[in-house]
């Protein structure tokens, strides 16, 4: 742990050993095998480190809140009804987002008591591309106005209310557009993860109200992936030219309008997407919301977690 920090500063900073040494549990374990089915990129170390602490933690958090939930409950006299704990995951464009939020749903799904966990990408409350088109915002796509955040802030209400059959709309990465016939049944899981780049910075006044409110107001626990900006370029350059590469033979792709370039034309294509559009979402709208994170991970160039951030409680 970091010595002479400000008493006053939110969060207490780990060392990824500090971190790894915290109390361990009998009931999280993690075998070879169970790396493995977890997903590429992924070493058992990291896994162990890094992954398997803070699934331990956020397990003495959903444990809590739902004693709290059912007291509170039981004190005014409501009938008893469970609904999901919700997990947001925020942070740049490559950053890893994704990844974090599927180890921790497998992880969770392994707790004792084998709960029910659901997953969700912001990124399917995107406006179709049609919609962008006609409002000028196709080159501002994952800035706030490119969200229906009326729809957002609408699906996670109804989560957070115990509604039944709650649907999300699905962003394909193949065709980098809103699926017209398709959504996602969430359901009630009793743990539902949400990532997005707006998990943190999406608001929206409350007409009959008049108050902000922001997705992170039905988030139980946040996280936040923190990477230098120059890793992140790197590794949005290195998965363009694959999206790239990946699409070459499939006409039906969005990344298959880049396949006449040359590998240096798609670098220097990708270069200015990201200076012109990433780098100012980035600044403007992603990474100055990182401190509202319960948790942020502090990711390094070889994409494995060197600190945890923890806001004190």
């Amino acid at each position: 742990m970091d010595a002479g920090q400000s008493s006053l500063h939110p969060f207490v900073r780990l060392s990824r050993e500090d971190w790894a040494g915290l109390p361990a549990d009998a009931s999280f374990t993690l075998s070879e095998d169970d790396v493995l089915r977890l997903g590429a990129h992924l070493s058992p170390e990291e896994a162990i480190q890094v992954y398997l602490p803070l699934s331990r933690l956020l397990y003495l958090h959903v444990g809590a809140t739902q004693s709290l939930y059912r007291a509170a409950r039981a004190f005014l006299a409501e009938e008893e009804k469970e609904v999901p704990y919700v997990v947001g995951i925020a942070g740049s464009v490559a950053a890893g987002k994704s990844t974090v939020a599927r180890v921790l749903g497998a992880l969770i799904s392994r707790w004792p008591g084998r709960l029910e966990v659901g997953l969700v990408s912001t990124d399917g409350f995107l406006y179709p591309n049609h919609v962008l088109r006609s409002r000028g915002l196709m080159e501002r796509k994952g800035f706030p106005e490119s969200y229906d955040l009326p729809r957002l802030l609408t699906f996670l209400a109804d989560i957070k209310s115990g509604r039944d059959g709650v649907s999300a709309p699905i962003h394909s990465h193949l065709t980098y557009d809103i699926l017209p016939d398709s959504t996602q049944v969430v359901g009630r899981p009793d743990v539902l993860v949400v990532e997005g780049l707006n998990m943190l910075q999406a608001g929206l006044q409350e007409p009959s109200e008049g108050h902000m409110v922001f997705a992170s107001d039905y988030c139980d626990f946040s996280i936040y992936v923190d990477v230098q900006e120059s890793h992140i370029k790197e590794w949005y350059l290195k998965r363009f030219l694959r999206l790239r590469e990946e699409a070459l033979g499939d006409s039906s792709a969005y990344f298959h309008r880049f396949a006449e370039l040359s590998v240096e034309q798609a670098t220097d294509l990708a270069v200015r997407v990201w200076d012109e559009i990433d780098h100012p979402n980035l600044k403007q709208n992603i990474e100055p919301t990182k401190d509202r994170a319960r948790l942020i991970l502090e990711k390094d160039q070889d994409h494995s977690v060197k600190s945890v951030r923890l806001r004190k409680l």
